[in-house]
């Protein structure tokens, strides 16, 4: 089940991006954040920026959001989404279900575009998103230093038809 992010989930979205500080390169965090930082960050979201979980036998099995891409008034059109699933639950679908959900909500609320940042070599995390029409918008090299080795990001772009434009003959369905 995909639903809003509650307060209560924090514990278990905070040990999936612990996992990911410690484990991947996903993230650019070197140190595992505390609890008190995750709520912090949970305050970010709301209305205009949706939090998302989806949840598996009643814990979460990952989850994913949108946060401004930068803070400047022109940018208010363009969200960056980020996405974090379980160790336990990859490959099973439950990214694509977020995915999908999240690129729902920014067209509902009416984004011009949506940006993902992804470490060079993420596989896995660039197949998701070129399934749903982001494309390669550029990379920075060697602009993060983890685990002993200079890492690269990519800039990935997904451009929402407007409300307005949107006809049925629309190939994705937001």
């Amino acid at each position: 089940m995909i639903r809003k992010a509650l307060i209560s989930d924090l514990p278990e979205m905070l040990e999936i991006y612990n996992h990911a500080v410690l484990n991947l390169t996903a993230t650019f965090d070197l140190e595992e954040q505390s609890l008190q930082e995750r709520i912090t960050w949970f305050e970010k979201f709301g209305e205009s920026y949706p939090l998302l979980v989806a949840e598996l036998d009643g814990g979460v099995a990952g989850y994913c959001g949108l946060l401004p891409y930068k803070e400047k008034a022109a940018y208010a059109k363009t969200a960056e989404v980020s996405i974090y699933l379980s160790e336990d639950h990859r490959g099973k679908g439950i990214g694509t279900s977020l995915m999908k959900e999240i690129l729902h909500r920014a067209f509902q609320l009416q984004y011009h575009t949506v940006i993902a940042v992804i470490t060079s070599g993420n596989i896995v995390s660039v197949k998701l998103h070129e399934k749903f029409g982001f494309e390669l918008a550029g990379r920075f090299k060697e602009v993060g230093f983890k685990f002993g080795e200079w890492q690269d990001v990519s800039f990935y772009q997904l451009m929402l038809p407007s409300k307005s434009k949107k006809s049925s003959n629309d190939k994705k369905s937001y």
